[in-house]
């Protein structure tokens, strides 16, 4: 943190402003006198101010702008209120909301926060990553902007989702935002509104691709190890021909994950764990359709697999349970265009042979609901509709109790609501959605729909990372990540309650993720520190808002 020079700096720095809150004493010392008004509030009394203000908005979108500009003044009140309220703010920080602030990032964008890479200052990486005001940094999010949520390439409008995520890590994680740094990489976009606006804030110019891309990419994986080499970087909304590719290739060169492919599969695969308290069938014995075979698609899978291994099955019995339907139908063998991610999870050629098919020659959702009558339906397609009332209604006369979640969000992109799902299925289906949704009508009563967000995991795989100082993300890791999320389901005592906890109750699901994450770094050797107290070391580590003395 850079040293104050005077009042103004002060007032102008969020992690230092108090606003109303300044004593006294830090009024006269600073020279604050006259540029605040004489009332010195306490953080509860501001709280309450802003949260009157907050609720006499009309719509979510301006909700979201106000507490954007209320973080870029005052983070320590803006922290506060975010995490005594989350249920009521979550929706609108981050999912879906921060989809209408990704689209329109550049009309509402008047001040500087986390760092832009543009390409054509790729050789000066070093030099802007050099600033001493970025000492401390500890966790980075990163995204190119071209996959945002299911609304695609917003270029520069990408910043929006590296906020949001950050912002995430503090509220539900502990993370302390100084040592956050949400980061765009600049290099152009393909969207035609984009480019076309003249209030555009990016660079004005096509995506770069192929070499150059890997070039650039190769730079500034370079320059965050040499700059901070204990750094976890998070890698955020790539298009799924980019986002497992990376992960790959770097994933063994420093500590990072994917959010989109690693942590939904980590809070998808510790859902559907939970699920077994309520469906009787253990994850061994589950037959699992996945619509959207991109990153989030197979990691989910890959998570999952690796849990039915862990619990008995061969890798042979485990991946012969798994059927992935993508925009070409069932993943089979030799199909053309097949990625290298997707090979794992192909069925055999003849697999749907005996099937009487809705087209021939095409092996959709529809034919593999109706002929494998699986156990599981999972949705990350961001696929409106992708989710019918015939294929679910097919679903539900094969199982007691079908686990249906359509993931991909914003709701808009969902591909079923709550709602329909519980409709079709006489209310016996277990569901579970990547958005917010409003309690679904079951009998004579409204029921919470559980959010399978990754909000319930990544906080706490990156805190766990953090307090043992971790080298890597190692799979071990993830699982342990969601077998901790599975465990305090409140299902586990009650067979009729929700998967997930309320989403109030998120810091405490992220200490309870952090302490298995830790836990299983440095039984892999991968913690460069251990401690004989791993829980209190967590709780000690987690940063809570609340005013210093100046």
């Amino acid at each position: 943190m850079s040293a104050v020079r005077s009042g103004l700096d002060i007032l102008r720095d969020p992690l230092r402003n108090k606003g109303t809150a300044f004593s006294e004493h830090e009024r006269d010392k600073w020279g604050l006198h006259g540029l605040l008004p004489p009332v010195i509030a306490s953080l509860d009394e501001q709280v309450a101010r802003r949260l009157q203000a907050y609720r006499n908005f009309p719509n979510d979108f301006d909700r979201y702008v106000f507490l954007r500009g209320l973080q870029d003044s005052n983070e320590i009140l803006f922290y506060a209120l975010l995490s005594r309220h989350l249920e009521e703010m979550l929706p609108v920080v981050y999912t879906p909301t921060v989809g209408l602030g990704c689209q329109s990032f550049s009309e509402h964008f008047w001040k500087p926060r986390g760092i832009f890479l543009s390409y054509p200052h790729k050789d000066r990486m070093v030099e802007i990553l050099s600033s001493p005001r970025f000492d401390d940094v500890e966790v980075i999010v990163v995204t190119d902007g071209e996959r945002v949520l299911g609304l695609g390439d917003q270029g520069a409008g990408g910043m929006g989702i590296s906020i949001g995520k950050l912002a995430l890590y503090t509220a539900c994680g502990g993370i302390n935002p100084a040592k956050t740094l949400p980061l765009f990489l600049d290099v152009g976009t393909d969207n035609p509104e984009r480019l076309a606006d003249p209030l555009y804030v990016g660079w004005r110019h096509e995506r770069v691709r192929g070499e150059e891309y890997d070039a650039f990419i190769e730079a500034f994986v370079e320059a965050v190890r040499q700059r901070w080499p204990n750094a976890l970087l998070q890698w955020e909304d790539f298009a799924r021909h980019n986002a497992t590719r990376l992960l790959d290739k770097y994933r063994d060169r420093l500590c990072t994950f994917n959010d989109d492919v690693q942590g939904t599969a980590v809070v998808a695969a510790g859902t559907l764990l939970a699920t077994g308290n309520v469906t009787g069938i253990p994850i061994k014995d589950q037959k699992i359709v996945v619509l959207g075979a991109g990153g989030a698609g197979c990691g989910i899978s890959a998570l999952l697999l690796r849990a039915m291994i862990e619990d008995g099955l061969s890798e042979a019995e485990a991946r012969s349970r798994f059927y992935l339907v993508d925009r070409n139908g069932l993943l089979v063998e030799g199909m053309p265009e097949l990625l290298p991610f997707q090979e794992p999870f192909v069925q055999p050629r003849d697999v749907a042979g005996q099937w009487q098919l809705d087209r021939a020659g095409f092996v959709g959702l529809a034919d593999v609901v109706r002929n494998v009558r699986p156990t599981t339906l999972i949705g990350v397609s961001g696929q409106p509709g992708g989710f019918p009332e015939q294929v679910v209604r097919d679903m539900a006369s094969g199982v007691e109790r079908p686990v249906i979640f359509p993931l991909s969000n914003p709701n808009s992109r969902a591909e079923a609501t709550p709602a329909d799902i519980l409709a079709w299925t006489d209310g016996r289906a277990v569901v579970g959605v990547g958005s917010p949704f409003p309690p679904a009508p079951v009998g004579d009563r409204l029921k919470r729909i559980d959010q399978t967000n990754n909000s319930y995991v990544f906080p706490g795989i990156g805190l766990g990372a953090m307090s043992v100082k971790a080298r890597r993300i190692s799979d071990g890791m993830l699982m342990a990540a969601a077998r901790a999320l599975a465990s305090v389901s409140p299902t586990s005592s009650d067979k009729d309650g929700n998967l997930l906890p309320p989403v109030n109750e998120l810091r405490q699901v992220s200490l309870r993720v952090a302490e298995a994450v830790a836990r299983q770094a440095i039984a892999e050797g991968l913690a460069s520190a251990t401690t004989d107290d791993l829980n209190l070391t967590i709780e000690n580590n987690m940063w809570h808002p609340g005013y210093a003395s100046i």
